[in-house]
This record gives C-alpha cells, structure tokens and sequence, in this order.
C-alpha cells in the first residue's frame, strides 16, 4: 500500500469515527427526550432482564457522568450513567438493557467476552505506550524500537476487532430481552434499535480507525516491520 493512499484511509477512518460518535450523541440527545410508555427506569429495565435469566449476583449501581454505563465483570457490578439509572426514556432502556446483555453474556461463559478479557492487557499496554514507542522509533531511525511500537499498536487493533462481536451480541441479546418481557412495541422499539445501532459504530469506527491507523504506520515504515 503507498503512503498516499494510507494517509487517504486514515483521513477516511478519522472522519468517520468523528461523525459516527457525533451521531451517537444526537441520538442518544433525541430519544433521551422520549418517554418509554412502560414508565419504567434504566435500573429496572437492567433488573427484570437480569432477574428473567436468572441472574441474581449482579448489583446495580449509579455513576456519574453520561454515557459511562458499562459491566464490570470483575466485581459483578453494573453501572449505569446518571443519565439513564433513574431515567424513563426510551435511551435510558435501550442502554440499560444493552449493559444488561454484557452481565448475560458473563454469567452464561460467552467466549467471545472471555476473549476480549484476555486481550485487555496487551490493549491497555498499545494503547498507553505503542504512539509513544513509534514516534520515538522514528525519530532515532531505529527499525527496532519501531517494530515494537507496531506490536504493541497491532494488540490494540486486535482488542478492537475482537470488540465488535461482543458488543454486537449484548444489543442482540437486549432486544430479544425486550421483546420477550413484553417491554417492546414499534415506536419504542425504533428507537431502542437507532440507540444501539449508533452506539455499535462506535466500535465499527474505532475498529476502523485502529485499522487505518496501522496501515498508514506500516506504509510509512516502508517495510520496515517485516522480520
């Protein structure tokens, strides 16, 4: 791949990525406003989808922030945002329901989480010293200490990749939650569906970009990278 056309997917990958979470925003904005017409809060939605499974080790809490909700398997805790614990919107339900998916696939062993579990590592260790390891292989000129920034960065694309089917899988397995506790009908479930639609690309782009990322490190190494 030339360096040019590296450059052209990277700047296609990082504007992508910008618009995408630009449009998750304004959806998650939109249908935050929208009332569900069962009356029922993000915290309950995430309690009765878990309660239906069986699952009865998880606790619920709230945190701060918007758009922090996320499962944290190592304390079997989920945690939803400010802005969705108490909230009766269709948003509220649809992210709830979707962190709900995550505490699901945990208690039933899915290996797609387990998977993202083993890569956390070598993601946390690319992402915090691959840039840095790079830059500075290229400005000593040292191939080296360049084909070890590019590992560290290819584990980060790696967790990215293998980060889509785990996040796909939990919004699957929200909307089934959904339809099967009869907290489901066409305008709610619209909205349910563009809410995690739009938070999914999220990992699409993110996924894209580590991708184009890379691809313009590799064409700008110009080989450089092969042992």
């Amino acid at each position: 791949m030339s360096t040019g056309l590296a450059y052209l997917l990277a700047g296609i990958a990082f504007g992508g990525s910008f618009l995408v979470k630009w449009w998750l925003k304004k959806t998650y904005r939109t249908w935050s406003q929208v009332p569900n017409q069962y009356g029922v809060t993000g915290a309950q939605t995430a309690a009765a989808i878990l309660k239906d499974q069986g699952v009865t080790t998880v606790q619920i809490q709230q945190v701060k922030g918007a758009l922090t909700d996320h499962y944290d398997s190592q304390r079997d805790i989920l945690r939803l945002s400010s802005t969705n614990f108490g909230v009766t919107s269709v948003a509220a339900m649809a992210v709830s329901a979707h962190e709900a998916g995550h505490a699901l696939q945990d208690a039933h062993n899915d290996f797609r989480l387990r998977l993202r579990h083993f890569l956390v590592p070598m993601a946390a260790l690319g992402s915090r010293f691959g840039p840095m390891v790079v830059i500075a292989g290229f400005m000593t000129g040292n191939d080296g200490i360049i084909k070890i920034g590019a590992l560290l960065l290819f584990g980060m694309t790696v967790f990215q990749l293998a980060t889509l089917p785990v996040e796909i899988n939990a919004s699957r397995r929200a909307l089934e939650s959904l339809e099967r506790l009869g907290l489901s009908d066409p305008m709610q479930r619209e909205g349910v569906k563009k809410v995690l639609t739009a938070a999914a690309l999220t990992y699409v782009a993110a996924a894209a970009t580590s991708l184009a990322y890379f691809a313009t490190l590799f064409a700008r190494g110009r080989g450089r990278f092969i042992v």
